[in-house]
């Protein structure tokens, strides 16, 4: 959560002194407190056992944009099994944008799950267990499920104990227990003068129609989506945030009316008028809603209403929000007017009363679709209303959110960037992501795309040149003479230490194997101290390049001699002279771009110095883009590819063929045989192909 919370406890403390007496009306026999802890245990276990086998650990892809492209990573939280036949309910942050979702039962069963309906305003998903299917039949397996109660929230109040159930830090099946401290919980800013939207990280907004439950029981990250549960083992809550010792519960009435939703019609949908309210307290009312603002074009600015009228009620129902903490049943209320629905707004308006008629709306989420443009390397959402009016962006048009270094839209004329909104490609408009990519699609294979687009209060039109990163070249370089050996100079403090103040040159730390050094008998250890008879005066340790430079002023297949001191003896080595082995940036390397990671061609180098076998095969990854499904399979750089699914990888050529053939194919898994470090290793890539484009 981005903003926040501070939570002051005053405590109030008797002080005795000695000889003080205290008053006692009426003397009872002291009794012992076990029997009261012995209910209220029992009472735990009751509520544990009635409730915990429904917990569920919750695991997600998640697929979330960054950079200009689409992302992939790892999180998890927690839910609660409401249904016999496995609906599960949680927190709409832990499953929003999932690609793959997991279910682990307190069993240890693991199973797929599907989203049946996201509601971001209350931060709910619903979500469906998928059971295998029968063996030998397309019918799915019949299973019941332990599924948990939804309790009335209503009847939570202040010290009521609760147990808080989930999987913090992703550790599965963990209760807690706590006291309510607040049923009715709002967020404002410090002056109390307004509701403020809880958001989170991702750009979540949640708040306007709930109270949260207050509690004390621990949670942490991870107890997203988990059961709040009273005593009597019903959940009164969906635990959402929590730290500092304070938690916040969903109350299980808004959970129970977003499920019923669901289930009766399989999505969400809510009343609309256009307008913010608040309470009339500071008014001298009792009754009423202050209208503070008015959408623009809404229901209620085309009814007329004005900020400063008093909505006294609405299609029949009285409103009421004398404080602050009964807005979000304001708004409660608004969102249960049926949709096309023509209601009576009764208010007053400098004293006087009136009533107007409106036509309730549908609710449009705060956020549109968001979608990656690969190719061009930008990501956009969808501008809906509410967004377009918090942004003071033009409704009609698409909203990029990121641009991706290197990429076709990284290098337009004029520059384009996050918060530029897309309003025409050539001469076609735009209106949503869909006419875009059409759009996009009609100018494959020219060279310039020409875009319009709107930058605050400015239209510009952008030129962005249609052609994606170009593979890298290996680099060109001649050969040059070389010798299979890693060096240290030989400083004047390192010859003092052995004993020989007067010894120069170069002590070899390093034979390459199967090099002509090895090969004429040069050892770790050796001096070398001249070369050609010419004498090697290096003491500095800005003298390391000085032998490499003498030998590269030779020539290659030449005989060098040297001489080298071993022990105590004085021996004069000769070695023939090779060309520079290939390097890391002279051979092949292609990039994966769906999977998105690269590798290189293995060089004589590589298997010298990883001391691979001189005929060793594969390819090494170079690169692994962050959030890309690579890494989210495991891959790491460096890792040496020797087979996929199977089939063994020599050279890039051979990956080439093999990926083009997996990407044809799309198969669930591609398991990727590599060796890292000593050891060889699976890694196991699951990629979402209906995200992917060939």
């Amino acid at each position: 959560m981005r903003r926040g919370i501070g939570v002051l406890l005053w405590g109030l403390f008797w002080l005795t002194a000695p000889g003080m007496c205290l008053p006692v009306a009426h003397a009872q026999p002291i009794r012992s407190r076990y029997p009261i802890k012995d209910a209220l245990r029992r009472d735990i276990e009751r509520a544990r056992d009635r409730v915990f086998p429904a917990l569920v650990n919750i695991l997600t892809v998640t697929r979330y944009y960054e950079g200009g492209r689409a992302q992939y990573g790892l999180s998890g939280g927690s839910g609660v099994i409401v249904t016999p036949g496995g609906i599960v309910l949680t927190n709409y942050h832990v499953a929003e944008n999932a690609v793959r979702l997991f279910c682990t039962l307190g069993t240890g069963e693991r199973f797929e799950a599907r989203v049946v309906a996201h509601d971001p305003l209350t931060d709910l998903s619903i979500l469906q267990i998928q059971f295998p299917e029968e063996r030998g039949s397309a019918r799915q397996a019949k299973r019941i499920l332990p599924f948990a109660p939804l309790g009335d929230s209503d009847t939570v109040k202040t010290g009521d104990y609760v147990l808080a159930m989930g999987n913090p830090l992703l550790l599965s099946s963990s209760v807690t227990l706590g006291i309510v401290s607040n049923p009715r919980r709002v967020f404002t800013d410090v002056v109390g003068s307004r509701i403020e939207a809880v958001e989170f990280e991702k750009g979540d907004r949640s708040g306007m129609l709930t109270r949260w439950i207050q509690h004390d029981a621990l949670i942490l990250p991870g107890n997203s989506g988990g059961p709040l549960v009273n005593l009597r083992g019903e959940v009164v809550g969906i635990n959402q945030l929590g730290g500092m010792g304070v938690g916040f519960a969903i109350p299980s009435n808004i959970a129970r009316k977003v499920l019923r939703q669901v289930l009766q019609t399989g999505k969400i949908e809510r009343g609309w008028i256009g307008i913010a309210v608040l309470p009339v307290e500071k008014l001298g009312r009792q009754t009423g809603a202050l209208i503070a603002s008015v959408t623009p074009e809404s229901p209620a600015a085309r009814a007329g209403l004005q900020p400063g009228d008093i909505l006294l009620r609405l299609d029949g129902k009285p409103v009421r929000a004398r404080f602050m903490e009964e807005v979000p049943l304001v708004y409660q209320q608004i969102a249960d007017l049926p949709i096309g629905k023509t209601v009576v707004a009764e208010l007053e308006r400098k004293g006087k009363r009136q009533s107007v008629r409106l036509t309730v709306a549908r609710m449009e989420p705060y956020y549109g679709k968001e979608m990656e443009f690969r190719e061009l390397g930008f990501t956009a959402r969808d501008i809906t209303r509410p967004f377009a009016y918090a942004r003071r962006l033009p409704l009609q048009g698409v909203f990029i959110t990121g641009v991706r270094p290197g990429y076709p839209m990284d290098s337009a004329e004029p520059s384009i960037s996050a918060g530029d909104v897309i309003l025409k490609v050539g001469e076609q408009p735009i209106r949503n992501l869909n006419e875009l990519q059409q759009a996009l699609d009609g100018f494959k294979g020219k060279e310039l795309i020409p875009i319009t687009l709107q930058r605050k209060e400015e239209v510009i039109i952008s030129a962005v040149r249609n052609k994606p990163p170009s593979e890298s070249a290996p680099s060109a370089e001649l050969p040059k003479p070389w010798l299979g050996i890693r060096t240290q100079v030989i400083t004047r403090q390192v010859a003092q230490s052995l004993g020989k103040p007067d010894l120069k040159g170069f002590r070899i730390t390093e034979v390459l194997p199967w090099s002509e050094a090895s090969k004429a008998g040069l050892q770790v250890g050796d001096f070398i101290i001249a070369l050609n008879n010419e004498p090697l005066e290096a003491t500095r340790v800005q003298d390391a390049r000085e032998l490499e430079r003498r030998i590269e002023q030779l020539t290659i297949g030449e005989m060098a001699k040297l001489t080298v001191l071993r022990g105590d003896q004085q021996l004069e080595i000769e070695v023939k002279l090779e060309p520079t082995p290939e390097s890391a940036q002279t051979v092949r390397s292609v990039r994966q771009k769906e999977l998105e990671f690269a590798v290189r061609d293995v060089t004589p180098m590589d298997r010298m110095r990883n001391r691979w076998s001189q005929n060793q095969t594969g390819v090494i990854v170079t690169e692994v883009a962050s959030g890309g499904w690579a890494q989210l399979g495991g891959l790491r750089l460096n890792d040496l590819i020797l087979a996929i699914n199977d089939q063994p990888i020599p050279d890039t050529k051979a990956f080439q063929q093999v990926m083009q053939h997996l990407l044809q194919q799309r198969p669930p898994i591609i398991i990727l045989f590599v060796r890292r470090d000593n050891d060889t290793h699976f890694v196991f890539i699951e990629p979402d192909w209906k995200q992917l484009h060939p």
